[in-house]
């Protein structure tokens, strides 16, 4: 790296800006600064992007058709997701809604698996070729500000000490330690995150495509709701190329409550008679962990400070709504949108037009799928991790459907609506509990 270390007290800033975490929101953001020309340095706390990084998950790309045209010819992708399944889940049954498409087998694809490693070393590449300094091995430590507050660079744990910026974007991840230095996060609530905890299990490539009814480079989604053990959350199997992805989602607060440790919830979720024949003789090849932000618009910190952007998961950037899952998507828009944003500001003729030029990152935020989703879908989270969703409605379904499906002869039929009343009441579901949820559930997906 070049320039590092004047301090903030010099005249001439290092770079014009400086992007903190190589993720997929810093990446893209460090792309589109590089294209334009500036100079920008990428800081990566890990020895290399990616290194940090556990995930069970499924990309969804789809914004990367603005950045990187035909992504799908150079991106590390496991298998293209071609089966989207949610499941319903009791002790003892299994409701399953599941959904093939071969569209999504082809360009441009829907979603894809990916080892997170992989595809944020490879995007952080992709910001590199175009010009930008990658930096790891860093930790950033806070930032540095002028006489007026205004951030002019960061500070690191590198003998060489400061760097200095025009702007500074905030990438660091959930706990955004630069976020909460510079003020834009309001009080912490444990009731707004979530403990993924996720093994990856290895196992064949052929078995995983007998199992899963899949073959080539297809995959399987599944999202699950009451596997959790009593505890709200929620639970996720998605296929690899020769491993599965096997996990759970849970809300802290309910997990200190019920005292349970999330590897006991992982090893009776993976006893369950509908998950343990697609893993049976699977070997432990992962155990991570990693705190999500479940809550959706009504926790989202200010998004522009004095001389800096927050993106990604710094940004509380996560949709967790029940048929829609995703986090990737919006960290890789934020980072492109602030990444423009930047490049604007650094047009400006002096400090006030520049701050001001700023602000058009959340311009273009609300104008895209970023924050129109995360306001439709404002009251999701919250009903997907209600006591009622997790605990009353799974088995309240599941024997609505058990009873539909099984024959009770000589007994005559008793009909969906008695059915339905019957184990409504036996689930302790009161009639407006579930209009109000219905309406909530309307409101957001309607």
């Amino acid at each position: 790296m070049t320039g590092a270390g004047t301090g903030a007290g010099a005249g001439t800033p290092d770079f014009d800006v400086i992007v903190v975490g190589a993720g997929p929101a810093g990446s893209c953001a460090a792309l589109e600064l590089a294209r334009a020309g500036r100079s920008v340095l990428l800081v990566e706390r890990g020895p290399f992007p990616g290194s940090k990084n556990m995930y069970g998950g499924v990309v969804y790309p789809r914004i990367l058709d603005e950045l990187i045209p035909n992504w799908w010819e150079q991106a590390p992708i496991q298998r293209w997701v071609t089966r989207r399944a949610t499941m319903l889940m009791t002790p003892t049954q299994a409701l399953t809604i599941d959904f093939r498409s071969q569209h999504w087998g082809a360009p441009p694809y829907n979603g894809a698996t990916a080892y997170r490693p992989d595809f944020d070393h490879w995007l952080a590449g992709v910001a590199e070729s175009a010009g930008a300094q990658v930096l790891c091995s860093t930790v950033v430590t806070g930032l540095l500000r002028d006489a007026s507050g205004h951030v002019v660079g960061v500070r690191t744990d590198r003998p060489d000490g400061d760097i200095t910026a025009r702007v500074v974007i905030a990438c660091d991840g959930v706990n955004s330690f630069l976020a909460k230095e510079a003020g834009l996060y309001g009080k912490v609530d444990a009731a707004n995150y979530t403990v993924g905890v996720k093994e990856t299990l290895a196992l064949p490539k052929h078995v995983i495509d007998e199992r899963f009814g899949v073959r080539g480079n297809e995959g399987v989604d599944y999202e699950i709701v009451g596997c959790t053990q009593g505890v709200n959350g929620g639970g996720f199997v998605y296929t690899n190329l020769d491993t599965v992805a096997l996990g759970v989602v849970l809300k802290l607060p309910k997990l200190a409550a019920q005292k349970q440790r999330p590897e006991d919830i992982i090893a009776a979720f993976k006893t369950h008679p509908a998950i343990a024949p697609l893993i049976e003789g699977a070997e432990v090849k992962e155990y991570s962990a990693h705190v999500i932000p479940e809550a959706g618009y009504s926790m989202l910190p200010q998004l522009v400070g004095n001389g800096m952007l927050v993106a990604g998961d710094a940004a509380a950037l996560c949709l967790a709504a029940g048929i829609w899952l995703e986090g990737v998507n919006f960290a890789m828009a934020s980072g492109m949108y602030a990444g423009r944003a930047a490049v604007r500001a650094l047009q400006a003729p002096d400090r006030a037009t520049m701050q001001k030029s700023l602000g058009s990152y959340t311009t273009m935020l609300r104008e895209s799928f970023v924050l129109q989703d995360h306001r439709k879908l404002a009251q999701i989270p919250h009903l997907v991790l209600s006591d009622r969703v997790q605990h009353q409605y799974p088995g309240f379904v599941a024997n609505v459907v058990e009873r539909m499906f099984r024959v009770d002869n000589p007994a005559p039929k008793p009909g969906l609506r008695r059915i339905v009343r019957e184990e409504r009441k036996r689930a302790g579901i009161r009639w407006r509990d579930l209009v109000r949820d219905a309406r909530t559930g309307l409101k957001g997906f309607g």
